[in-house]
């Protein structure tokens, strides 16, 4: 597997672990929302800086995004219905 897809696996399977959309994390990052999703979808390969800086706010640490194969990103919980 090439390192730009494991980077980006793991990317998006953190962020989702903390419950962040992409907007979120871009805002907090101080970047595009589009970049965040270039990254995720292996168009743009992140600076060492870049996953530095990713890490500290998704609270892992840098070498978490290199790990291979990623974890599965987990079932997402069932939506509760509105009562109506």
């Amino acid at each position: 597997m090439k390192l730009r897809t494991v980077v980006a696996q793991n990317l998006r399977r953190m962020r989702y672990i903390k419950g962040m959309s992409q907007e979120e994390l871009a805002a907090q990052a101080g970047l595009y929302r589009t970049y965040v999703g270039h990254l995720e979808r292996e168009v743009h390969s992140p600076t060492v800086d870049m996953l530095e800086k990713l890490a500290e706010i998704l609270d892992v640490a840098p070498t978490d995004f290199f790990i291979d194969p990623p974890p599965p990103i987990p079932a997402r919980p069932p939506r509760k219905r509105k009562r109506s």
